[in-house]
Formats: C-alpha cells, sequence, structure tokens
C-alpha cells in the first residue's frame, strides 16, 4: 500500500525531515507502509550535497538549510506543493535512474492534467516549459522556465525528499539563488501561465497519475 497525507498549513522544514528520515528507516526495515506527503513550506532555501556556494546570491533573504538530498539550491515557499517521496526502490526495480524518470514521467502526467506540456532536458534536473512569447535566448533557442524541481536521497534503498510543482509562489523569491545551479532559464508556475490551478486541484491530478508513473512493486 502506498499512504497518502496532506498537511495543513506550513510545515517547518526541520520537522520535515525528521519525519522523513524516521519514515524511510521503517520501509527500509519493512515496518511501514510508502508514503507520499504533500506540504508547503515557510519561505526557505535548501542546499543539496552539490550546491555551490556562489549559487547563494541572498544569503540573508531566508532561512537556508544544508539538505542530503542530490542537487543544488533550491526554493521552498507557500504556493509551492512539496511532495516527499518516501517508497522502496527496492522492490521497484532497484534502479536510481529508472526512479528519477518515474518521478519525471508523473510530474509531466500531472502537468498535462491542466494542458502544460513538461519536458525533461540533458543535463538540466527537472522539469521545464517551453515560453514561445518569451525572449529567445542570444543563440536563438527558445526561453524555458523550470516549473518542477527534483532532488531525491536513498537510504537501505528507501526514498525520502522527492519533488516540488509551482502553483502559485512568489517567484521573485527564487531571486535569492541560482535555481539548480542553472542561470540561462527563468521559473514559472502554473498560475503564472495563466491556469486560475489550486493546490487542490494539483493534489488530485498527483493522486490520478501516480499509478501510471510508478506501477506496482515487484
Amino acid at each position: 500500500m502506498v499512504e497518502w497525507q496532506v498537511s495543513d498549513g506550513l510545515t517547518p522544514y526541520v520537522d520535515a525531515v525528521a519525519k522523513m528520515e524516521a519514515r524511510a528507516a521503517d520501509i527500509a526495515a519493512g515496518t511501514a507502509d510508502e508514503l507520499i506527503w504533500l506540504v508547503e513550506h515557510p519561505p526557505l532555501y535548501t542546499a543539496g550535497t552539490s550546491a555551490k556556494p556562489a549559487d547563494l546570491v541572498d544569503p540573508d533573504r531566508f532561512p537556508v538549510f544544508e539538505s542530503k538530498r542530490g542537487g543544488q539550491y533550491t526554493y521552498h515557499g507557500p504556493g509551492q506543493r512539496v511532495v516527499y517521496v518516501m517508497v522502496d526502490v527496492g522492490a521497484r526495480g532497484r534502479d536510481v535512474r529508472a526512479f528519477v524518470q518515474s518521478l519525471e514521467n508523473w510530474i509531466i502526467a500531472t502537468l498535462d492534467r491542466f494542458n502544460i506540456k513538461g519536458e525533461v532536458r540533458q543535463g538540466r534536473v527537472g522539469v521545464w516549459v517551453e515560453r514561445p512569447e518569451k525572449a529567445s535566448l542570444s543563440d536563438g533557442t527558445p526561453r524555458e522556465d523550470k516549473i518542477a524541481a527534483i532532488g531525491v536521497r536513498l537510504r537501505k534503498w528507501a526514498s525520502f525528499h522527492g519533488l516540488s510543482i509551482n502553483v502559485d509562489p512568489d517567484l521573485s523569491h527564487f531571486d535569492g539563488i541560482v535555481p539548480c545551479g542553472i542561470s540561462e532559464h527563468g521559473v514559472t508556475s502554473l498560475v503564472d501561465l495563466g491556469l486560475p490551478v489550486t493546490m487542490a486541484d494539483v493534489d488530485v491530478a498527483l493522486k490520478t497519475t501516480f499509478a501510471s508513473a510508478f506501477g506496482d512493486k515487484r
């Protein structure tokens, strides 16, 4: 079974990490069900294991937390759906790359429910959308904005951390970092793309598309 939990209000980041680590340990021990936990955080920045100090542009703007997940600097805050994915990757093929691809496919399928075409790009973590109405880059490449981030950690084949989808956050809050180390492109959200989507709408889409992206445990 996969348990789903939705937390109301803003969940402190330290509390979230403690809960994830405990649940992942129980999943690895076979004493707890897998868990998808949907939260929002107060404004904060997290530094993944590959974070570069120079990418923290405004270190005094919001609290900064060192994170053991993969990746670089990420913003979390109100209006962003953070999805903590605590599953038994060992029972789902023991393939980390395939697990990350499942997360990408899950985001893309969720966005498709709102007629948004999400795409992945070689060398750029996360999910992106083309912005034809925005100016192209200097080399003529169309601008693409990031709408979802991915950063995970595995311990004894149990995963924690996960992904985030920008529903309607304050996009100016991303200015304090170089998101995921990528400065050539911007960030966007479902509402920024002109969709009157609520957090509850996104939650329904996530639940509806989960099985198609992950399938059954082996």
